[in-house]
């Protein structure tokens, strides 16, 4: 067996598991040790119960004092009893649905349990507690156990134990990285690190594994943006887009003023499209900057000298909502232009009415997905290309339109605030335009950071500003109940405020594993008024633009990023009503007050995305990626920023730029 047989051919695993496997993206033997843990259960020493913070995941040892009872309400079956540790301090442990309990726990036994701690004083407890005899426990002590990211089926114990059967058997993948390298930069050989990132028999193993394989990550991108870099340097322009009038116009008949960095930047497109090389050009917004206007007038600036445009988003519905944006304006304004909308989901007869519209030039701007670059989609001088939000336009898209005639100019929008030092490692082929100022008509989001005692608070004021006619977002960090209790999650979070709120108030939950339309239609729901709370995970991102929307509280904020908390507030303020953000902090540690006291203070995107990197020592890791901006694997941007500058410090070093292109470009 080696990484390139399939997962079928692994002992144990039939057909049934292995398409639960691919419903990972999993295959073959290297897709599965190349599948690594998203967090670990680390297994502590117990503490005595008076040392247990509230809000805390702790183990606690303790006595089982009293006969466990059964309170039923509705369709729970509430267990409950008291333990007493060896200081003679009591606590009460609850579980919903587990009447069984009753017959194996007894008074007088002993064991250890593990979970979060809530309440205060005699109301104190922890709910839902996993729990081990003493002799269990003590084989777990000190380990770090892998959790995985699961699909339906799966369990994070099933997917260890075929990787470690993998790992067992002595399979190696070849080592990416020369060994000269490898001692320059202290890092440990490809193997071990697999080895290790799955099962660390310590912490210190596990850092030193995550660096050698987050530096990989690095420099494996990096070659491939100097690739890119090189590629791109002597391309020609071929559609020169001169400045026009029209565009002019345009601008000054807009209900509103343009802010100076929308016209910097938008001064700045021009002059590429105009010059002798290809644009190739980054616009880093914040939130609510305004960039999509900045779009519009160069694609109509395109149009206006003959050439075709098309802009991509990320979702169906974002694609829409900007074609319908775009409509608006075409109308009101009275513009020549003519646009189209294509998508995945659109029917075979819509697309190819599209794809005969688009070879032919009847349109001049296509809005859409990543359906807009697929092989029946040919274009007539295609002169302008704008990709939306997180989609990192890569060697392999531009490639892909290559081949459909002359390389066009490619501008990438993202509203993700990153560090300029950072950005400039990361978009070394790019040029930079920033937008760091907000349109004078925005009213700032108000902000708080709150505990779990709030929430009662939180949901009334939910409540009232449903009763206004505005809407909600609740954020939570997982979509289903985690193997560790230790964090809120969407499916059963919609439940318990779905029985919180009237039951005039529809809530719905949306997260990543559910299909592409089921997605769409939530969100559309969500867009046009009929669902009034969505509590979703980071997918909503780069959801749909909802102006009445205009609260957004997040659970268990302190496991988020900054950036990615900034980044997703910016969800709400996007209309004329006041809007609010709540950080709701289950965390008792001083670091995460003062990581979330930046966001209470602050609305600036770059100041924010400044301090996350000042704050995030080299090695600390939330167990939530953080920076949805490039897809790797494990490596983050803020938290390993040192690794960025070494990698890219060894990229310079490789004087072969040729490399295979990494999945995400």
């Amino acid at each position: 067996m080696d990484g390139s047989s399939l997962i079928m051919e692994i002992k144990g695993v039939g057909p049934k598991t292995n398409e639960l496997f691919g419903k990972l993206g999993l295959k073959t033997v290297e897709d599965l040790l190349q599948f690594y843990p998203r967090d670990y259960d680390r297994f502590e020493a117990p503490i005595p119960i008076a040392q247990s913070k509230v809000l805390d995941f702790a183990a606690v040892k303790g006595m089982v004092v009293t006969n466990p009872t059964v309170k039923k309400v509705k369709n729970l079956q509430i267990v409950s009893m008291q333990i007493r540790d060896e200081q003679g301090d009591t606590l009460k442990v609850t579980w919903f649905n587990m009447p069984f309990l009753c017959r194996t726990m007894h008074p007088g036994m002993h064991y250890v349990f593990r979970g979060r701690l809530q309440g205060y004083g005699a109301g104190r407890q922890m709910e839902q507690p996993e729990y081990y005899t003493l002799a269990a426990y003590e084989k777990l002590l000190g380990s770090m156990q892998p959790i995985y990211n699961l699909t339906k089926g799966l369990t994070s114990k099933m997917i260890g134990k075929v990787i470690r059967q993998v790992l067992e058997q002595k399979v190696t993948l070849p080592d990416t990285l020369e060994e000269k390298m490898r001692r320059e930069y202290g890092l440990m050989g490809r193997n071990e690190a697999i080895a290790n990132i799955h099962f660390p028999d310590s912490e210190e193993t596990f850092k030193e594994a995550r660096k050698r394989l987050v530096f990989e990550e690095f420099y494996r991108f990096l070659l491939g943006v100097r690739q890119m870099k090189a590629q791109l340097e002597n391309q020609a322009n071929h559609f020169v887009i001169t400045d026009k009038e029209e565009v002019e116009e345009l601008i000054q008949k807009l209900p509103y003023t343009l802010t100076k960095a929308q016209m910097r930047t938008l001064r700045e497109i021009q002059a590429d499209m105009t010059g002798p090389r290809v644009m190739n050009r980054l616009v880093q917004g914040d939130v609510g900057s305004g960039k999509t206007i900045v779009a519009f007038l160069a694609l109509y600036q395109a149009a206006l000298c003959g050439y075709q445009g098309v802009m991509m988003a990320p979702t169906e519905v974002l694609a829409r909502q900007h074609y319908q944006s775009l409509c608006s304006l075409i109308e009101e304004y009275g513009l020549m232009l003519k646009p189209a909308l294509l998508t995945g989901s659109m029917t075979a007869a819509q697309k190819r009415k599209v794809y005969e519209q688009t070879a032919s030039h009847q349109v001049d701007i296509v809005i859409g997905t990543h359906a807009l670059i697929q092989e029946k989609v040919h274009y007539q001088d295609l002169g302008l290309v704008i990709t939306d939000e997180q989609h990192r336009f890569g060697v392999r898209q531009r490639e892909a339109l290559k081949e459909k005639g002359q390389l066009p100019h490619v501008l990438v929008m993202s509203a993700t605030p990153i560090p300029r030092t950072l950005a400039i490692i990361l978009y070394g082929d790019l040029d930079i335009s920033v937008m760091d100022e907000l349109p004078a008509n925005r009213l700032p989001i108000k902000n708080c950071v709150v505990d779990i005692n709030y929430r009662p608070n939180a949901y009334a004021f939910i409540r009232r500003q449903i009763e206004a006619g505005r809407q909600a977002y609740v954020i939570c960090p997982m979509v289903e109940e985690s193997e560790t209790m230790d964090a809120e999650d969407v499916v059963t979070y919609s439940r318990k405020l779905a029985q919180e709120l009237p039951a005039s108030i529809k809530v719905a939950y949306l997260h990543g594993k559910m299909s592409n339309q089921e997605k769409d239609r939530i969100m559309e729901a969500f867009g046009q008024g009929t669902i009034q709370v969505l509590v979703s995970t980071t997918v909503i991102e780069v959801g749909i633009d909802v102006p009445n929307a205009t609260v957004i509280m997040i659970e268990n904020a302190e496991r988020f990023g900054l950036a990615q908390l900034h980044q997703l507030r910016g969800r709400v303020g996007r209309g004329k009503h006041q809007s609010y953000c709540i950080l709701v902090n289950t965390s008792s540690s001083k670091e995460s007050k003062q990581r979330l006291e930046i966001l209470n203070r602050s609305n600036d995107g770059f100041f924010i995305a400044s301090e996350d990197l000042k704050l995030r020592g080299p090695g600390e890791f939330f167990g939530v990626r953080q920076s949805g901006e490039l897809a790797f694997r494990l490596g983050d941007i803020y938290t390993d920023a040192d690794l960025l500058q070494k990698a890219s410090e060894a990229a310079k070093k490789t004087e072969q730029v040729e490399w295979e292109i990494p999945v995400w470009m």
